[in-house]
Formats: C-alpha cells, sequence, structure tokens
C-alpha cells in the first residue's frame, strides 16, 4: 500500500458548487468598515458568517423594523392553513385611527390577507399591522404577546415587542443581531411568501403607493426588507440582496436622516461584494477522485467530500487558494459508503491549512475466498492490484 496525493485546482472544484446551505456558526467579523450608523451587522446566509458587526447587541429601537415580526407570524398561520390568504379582517376603529403610515384602510370594511400583507410589507400600513394583530389575536396586546413568543423560540434574546407596529413605546426593543436572526429565518422558512418584500407599488383604495425600501430600485439582486424611523430610533433599514448564488442581509440604525440611510446601505453592500468571496465547495456530492480496491468485488470507488464546506475570504486568497486530496491506495476491502478515506487539505494563502474528510461514495463488497487467493497470486506474479 502507498500514500496517494492529488493536487486538485480550485477551479476544478468550483464547478461543483451549488446553493445548498452548510450551517456553520461563525461569528468571525471579516470586513474592516467605518460608518457613522450607530447599530451594524452585516451576515452571509450561505457560509453562515457575520462578516462584521457594530454594536450589534447594544439595545435599540426598531421602528416599523419591527413588522417584519408581525409579517413572520402572517406567514406561519398561512403555511400551517390556518389563514388564507382570502380570508378577510375587518378594519376596527384603532386600526383606522392609526398615524404615521398607511395603507388607507377603510372604517369596518372586509379586508383580505393578502391586501393586508402588501399594505403591511410595501406601504409600511399601521393599520394594515393593526388590522392583522386583531385579526389574528383578538387585539394587539395579545398579539405583542405572541410576537414575544416567536421571538423567544428563534432565539431573539434581546427583544421585546409591544405592539405590531413599531410605534414608540419605552419597553420596546431589539438588537441588530436579533433582526438578523429574524430575518434569515422569515428568507429560510417562507422563501415563497418572501417575494412579497420585493414588490416595489401596491395599490389600494384607489391609491398607488411605492414601496419605501431604496434598495428595491437601485441595487441588483436586492429583494426585502424594511425600512424604520422614529425620532428615537433613527433612521434604520433591514437589507438583503441575494446575487451570484450568494446572499447578504445587512442591518443598519441610528442614521441621522433617509438620504444617509440609502447611501450607507448601498455603500455597504458594495464594499461586501467587492471586498469578498465565498468560496464554496464540495456541495453536489459528486466524485473528486477515484481509488484502487484491494480484493474487492469493485476496483475501483469514488471518493467524495464528508459534508460541503463554504468559507468567506477575499478574492485575491480566493484565486490562489489550493485543494490537496491524500489517501492509502490501493483500499482494503469491505468498504461501506461513509467510511473515511483520506483527508482534503484547503489551503487558503495566510491562513491555517483546513482539513476536511475524503469518504467513500459507494459499498464495495469482499471478493469470494476463491478469487482472493487468485488475485493474491497475480499481485505476486505480476504486481497487479486487483484481478478480473
Amino acid at each position: 500500500m502507498f500514500k496517494l496525493t492529488i493536487n486538485v485546482y480550485l477551479i476544478f472544484l468550483f464547478v461543483l458548487t451549488s446553493n445548498l446551505i452548510f450551517v456553520k456558526n461563525s461569528v468571525s467579523q471579516i470586513l474592516d468598515i467605518t460608518t457613522p450608523a450607530k447599530q451594524v451587522m452585516i451576515y452571509d446566509h450561505e457560509a453562515d458568517e457575520v462578516l462584521f458587526e457594530k454594536n450589534a447587541d447594544e439595545i435599540m429601537k426598531p421602528a416599523s423594523m419591527a413588522k417584519v415580526m408581525t409579517a413572520y407570524i402572517v406567514f406561519d398561520k398561512l403555511k400551517d392553513k390556518s389563514l388564507q390568504m382570502s380570508d378577510t379582517f375587518l378594519v376596527s376603529n384603532k386600526a383606522w385611527r392609526m398615524g404615521g403610515s398607511r395603507s388607507f384602510l377603510e372604517l369596518n370594511s372586509d379586508v383580505s390577507i393578502k391586501d393586508l400583507l402588501l399594505g403591511l410589507i410595501v406601504q409600511s400600513g399601521n393599520d394594515a399591522a393593526v388590522v392583522l394583530a386583531e385579526g389574528i389575536s383578538g387585539d394587539e396586546e395579545a398579539f405583542a404577546r405572541e410576537m414575544n413568543r416567536y421571538a423567544k423560540i428563534l432565539g431573539m434574546k434581546n427583544s421585546y415587542f409591544t405592539n405590531s407596529t413599531g410605534w414608540p413605546h419605552p419597553d420596546l426593543e431589539t438588537t441588530s443581531r436579533d433582526l438578523i436572526i429574524l430575518t434569515k429565518n422569515i428568507i429560510n422558512n417562507f422563501p415563497k411568501l418572501y417575494m412579497l418584500f420585493n414588490e416595489k407599488v401596491f395599490t389600494y383604495n384607489n391609491i398607488k403607493q411605492s414601496n419605501r425600501n431604496p434598495l428595491l430600485y437601485s441595487m441588483n439582486g436586492a429583494d426585502g426588507l424594511k425600512t424604520g424611523h422614529t425620532n428615537e430610533s433613527g433612521y434604520g433599514l433591514i437589507g438583503s440582496i441575494n446575487k451570484n448564488n450568494r446572499r447578504v442581509s445587512i442591518i443598519i440604525n441610528g442614521l441621522n436622516s433617509k438620504k444617509k440611510r440609502t447611501f450607507e446601505s448601498k455603500r455597504l453592500f458594495n464594499i461586501v461584494f467587492r471586498e469578498t468571496a465565498l468560496l464554496s465547495l464540495f456541495n453536489n456530492q459528486k466524485s473528486l477522485a477515484k481509488a484502487n480496491v484491494w480484493l474487492g468485488k469493485e476496483a475501483q470507488i469514488d471518493l467524495v467530500a464528508q459534508q460541503p464546506f463554504k468559507k468567506i475570504i477575499s478574492p485575491v486568497e480566493f484565486n490562489k487558494t489550493k485543494i490537496k486530496l491524500k489517501w492509502m491506495d490501493p483500499i482494503a476491502a469491505p468498504i461501506f459508503k461513509g467510511d473515511i478515506i483520506g483527508e482534503i487539505f484547503i489551503t487558503i494563502p495566510g491562513k491555517k491549512i483546513i482539513k476536511e474528510k475524503l469518504i467513500s461514495a459507494q459499498n464495495v463488497e469482499i471478493m469470494s475466498s476463491f478469487m482472493r487467493v487468485k488475485s493474491m497470486l497475480k499481485f505476486l506474479l505480476y504486481g497487479d492490484l486487483v484481478a478480473r
């Protein structure tokens, strides 16, 4: 037996990539950014990696970004079929009198869940949010308790909701880290319903209103989610862009103007996609190499990576990354699918070598006693590893 080493060029392996998400739970910050926003978090969904954070656990006011939790609960009710898009809720006097951004719902009218969702998401309608809250839970206070129950389930440890709208309240609070958790879950758990956040225009009661998210009109791949503003919170935004098989989401808050919010969110996204690259390998369990088998019913087996690999690196590092495969060859039968055969070495310039497992892609049974004797004799006489 001898050790076999194969150097594999990254360009070959990158062909194997897909959109499969492999969660790695890394919280390393790899971008060096200065920003006037008071609270920031930048998150890569595919690598499950925080790229940058500033005061990510600092308590802040979400303003209308709280409506994403309202949407999450409605989405969940639609998913479990306790609600239908065609169901209607009655517009109460409280909802009709709500100030701030509105969907211009008529008092005592019945409005469909679909129109209420579009009013909530596109127009940021406070009236729509209250109608949804009252329709689901009976009153807004009970719905706020439901919001907090969901927050606990999702792992939003530093959030407390007091209403469905984000309307100013002394006890209303969240963090940018918690809003990333909410964003990640609403995108992953409701991919079809999430597309409502990409709607640019909604007309209701003959009033046409445009989505307040500036990214939808100026950034390729932008498809969500929500702006927010109160005097106490400043200007904030939850933004998400899906581009080049890579999704990145950003939370910013505490800016002092709508113009700065637009500029800063676009600037941060541009930095991310310019200065980082997604190294995505081994997603499809395709064969990386073939190994010889000793005394097996098959002459060779396919070797594959034990699991997908995703990491955020710089474009320069990406171009210089090298892959090496090592295993002992031949491999004695019997072999079972998933057996660890060797190792994969991923070398990224300036970083510690990363090791992944190389495994068998299939089972190989051992030869019969007669064939084993025949194979061993052939090896002794001719040096062949296998016999057929």
